[in-house]
């Protein structure tokens, strides 16, 4: 690929089209209507990583951290660092497993209605076909375009394509494999597969060890490519972006991607974390984690089947599906989306317990979807004694959830109030909607039960609007449909 020629090009698509490279330009972003209805979206996070299926996606960081166990691990299982690097595990990523209609239609089954896989991690290993680098899916490893894959089978079956590049972080990400006699050695150039190679910043100083403009450029490029060949409908971004020489390259490349999806005529997005984006030129993220409280402007978290890891491990720490479900009622009716990560194994298998747990979410939405589809947020977004913690990486622990936690969305005339922990004696106490409640003072005209027959006895007291039900039961949330007038 010609790079100047490329930069030259994404320079012309920002100069023609309305979105400009200034906050002020980008602040025109509106969140798209189809991501705001979708409300659940599936991550995944499968690379070269997955192949030890050791520690974490941050394997091949971690395998050059003398004293890391992962180092450890590596040396015992296999071998020097000089003899067996990172780069050693490409022919060993064969994906012969790997079938995009399967994968397709198990999130389809989940009740997913966006997919986002990671296009590039940390690593710097693409999973789709680039003219950027010869370290990619198609050239090496399984030799097969997985993101391009993925797109035609995804948007098959009416799922939207997303991307994720984590490309960012690999300017420090290997640098560790220099401190000793490893594969990882100069000298480093542009196309390398271990290139830059610096030293690591303080995780407290995100500002130390800026990346050299080539690199930058380099990010640029990458990022467009993956727009350009593959139209992902929203890029996400992990955390490293918002180091400060950033910012001239995220504003360009939120300009230009925001163009190129006007010239589609399907509207993007993008995500971010932390201050990366200024505020209103894209949707924020929250890194396993929630907001407390109803937000007024569009968000997302994103989280992991598994609590320990992001990809694969053989020692996963699994959340139960019940657990995720109440997050994802929490998380719309605070004016949020779910995106859920899964980790398939190397040979492009999806282990049995995250299939498993999408299946279930999958029944649970099947019956229950019109409270979390295409809805908003309503006057309060909930009550009940369960707080939760607010800010990222707050999923370690389960949420106490009670009979008494409530969340509610709103459709047309009808308002969904969703119990978390459905109470044994089926008796259900909604104190946002007693008489001349500060919420809601008007009419009820009926109440139901999403998937089940009974028609509840209710009646409005000074304390409660209070359901009675004498066959309505389940270990999942249940979702009373409020008809209102």
């Amino acid at each position: 690929m010609d790079r100047h020629a490329y930069l030259q090009q994404i320079k012309d698509t920002i100069a023609a089209g309305r979105f400009k490279e200034s906050w002020d330009s980008l602040s025109q972003f509106e969140v798209p209507q189809w991501y705001k209805q979708a409300k659940f979206g599936i991550f995944i996070h499968w690379g070269l990583y997955s192949v030890p299926a050791y520690d974490s996606e941050w394997y091949s960081r971690n395998m050059y951290i003398q004293g890391e166990k992962a180092y450890e691990h590596h040396l015992q299982t296999y071998g020097k660092h000089t003899e067996f690097g990172y780069k050693d595990f490409i022919p060993m990523f064969t994906a012969e497993r790997f079938d995009a209609t399967e994968w397709a239609e198990l999130f389809r089954q989940s009740g997913a209605k966006y997919v986002m896989p990671v296009a590039e991690h940390h690593d710097g290993f693409q999973m789709y076909r680039s003219e950027l680098s010869a370290y990619n899916a198609y050239e090496m490893g399984p030799r097969r375009d997985l993101l391009g894959e993925m797109k035609q089978a995804f948007e098959e079956r009416d799922l939207v394509l997303c991307a994720s590049s984590h490309r960012a972080e690999h300017w420090f990400f290997m640098s560790h494999g220099k401190e000793f006699e490893s594969d990882i050695h100069e000298p480093l150039k542009l196309g390398d597969f271990y290139w830059p190679a610096q030293p690591e910043p303080d995780h407290h100083d995100l500002f130390g060890s800026p990346p050299s403009e080539e690199y930058l450029e380099d990010w640029l490029l990458r990022t467009c490519e993956i727009v350009d060949r593959y139209q992902p409908r929203i890029v996400y971004f992990d955390w490293w972006i918002q180091n400060a020489v950033f910012k001239p390259y995220l504003r360009a490349f939120a300009a230009y991607y925001y163009n190129k999806g006007e010239e589609w005529g399907t509207p993007v997005a993008i995500n971010y974390k932390h201050d990366a984006y200024m505020f209103g030129t894209a949707v924020p993220d929250v890194e396993r984690g929630q907001f407390a409280e109803l937000k007024p402007y569009y968000w997302q978290t994103d989280t992991a089947v598994a609590k320990n890891s992001w990809c694969y491990t053989e020692n996963n720490d699994y959340k139960s599906s019940v657990e995720i479900i109440r997050d994802l009622v929490d998380i719309v009716s605070k004016n949020g989306n779910l995106l859920l990560n899964i980790g398939p194994k190397a040979d492009g298998s999806i282990p049995e317990e995250d299939r498993r747990i999408l299946t279930e979410i999958g029944d649970w939405l099947r019956v229950n979807g019109e409270a979390i589809y295409e809805t908003s947020y309503w006057r309060t977004s909930g009550e009940g004694p369960t707080k939760v913690i607010e800010g990222q990486f707050q999923d370690g622990e389960t949420k106490p959830y009670t009979s008494e936690d409530i969340r509610f969305t709103v459709k047309g005339a009808y308002l969904y109030a969703t119990v978390l922990v459905y109470p044994e004696n089926g008796e259900v106490s909604v104190t946002s909607l007693k008489k001349e409640s500060v919420h809601f003072s008007g009419l009820i005209r009926s109440i139901s039960v999403l998937g089940f027959d009974e028609t509840p006895e209710w009646e409005r007291t000074e304390e409660a609007l209070v359901i009675r039900t004498s066959s309505v039961s389940g270990a999942v949330p249940v979702v009373f449909k409020i008809e209102l007038d």
